[in-house]
């Protein structure tokens, strides 16, 4: 039997949210747009995630304006986090704890810090060495005690997202040489003008 794509308990503000983000995927999806994933082909490859249900959830996220789409004329397509989006943070941030509570037996996966300062942050965003509330575009998010760094080779979306970044920085996509360049590599490796 298929599930509902709506929940019927129209008076309760947690299931009209899951109907925004309750969908498998989805807070994936704004976890590494907080992470600064903002283009189409850098989500499916970070999250390995069939290219329909992609387009299927950040429809569904702009449509909701929890992600904005703007076609940039050096990256292409990208998705940013809107007011409305950068406030499901504290949520985001609860999911994380609370696996890294009940699944992380090293200690949390990822550490949450005030850049300005190095404070680690407590579970209600406030810093350990200030004292105060960081704002989402103030933290600094790197691998924790609990983080494997072993596995697979990682593209460069993951290699960015696991080392220590602010929150909402952009991943620099990386260049790719356009056939106008005048330095362009032949088959064999060596540029056509002789200087590689």
């Amino acid at each position: 039997m298929t599930l509902p794509s709506t929940y019927a308990d129209r008076n309760c503000s947690l299931a009209r949210t899951l109907e925004v983000v309750g969908e498998r995927w989805t807070l994936l999806v704004i976890r590494d747009a907080f992470y600064g994933v903002r283009r189409f082909g850098d989500f499916a490859t970070q999250l390995k995630i069939p290219r329909a249900v992609l387009t299927s959830r950040l429809k569904l996220l702009v449509r909701e304006g929890v992600l904005t789409r703007a076609d940039d004329p050096a990256e292409g397509v990208t998705y940013v986090l809107t007011a409305k989006g950068t406030a499901l943070w504290p949520a985001v941030r609860a999911l994380m704890n609370w696996g890294d509570d009940f699944y992380s037996p090293d200690g949390v996966k990822r550490a949450v810090r005030h850049d300005r300062d190095g404070g680690l942050l407590d579970r209600e965003g406030r810093c350990q060495a200030c004292g105060s509330l960081i704002p989402v575009p103030e933290i600094r998010v790197e691998p924790g005690p609990g983080f494997d760094p072993t596995g697979p080779v990682h593209d460069p979306v993951s290699t960015e997202i696991n080392t220590p970044r602010r929150l909402l920085e952009p991943i620099a996509p990386p260049r790719i040489p356009r056939p106008t360049d005048t330095n362009r590599l032949t088959s064999r490796g060596r540029s056509r003008r002789g200087d590689g």
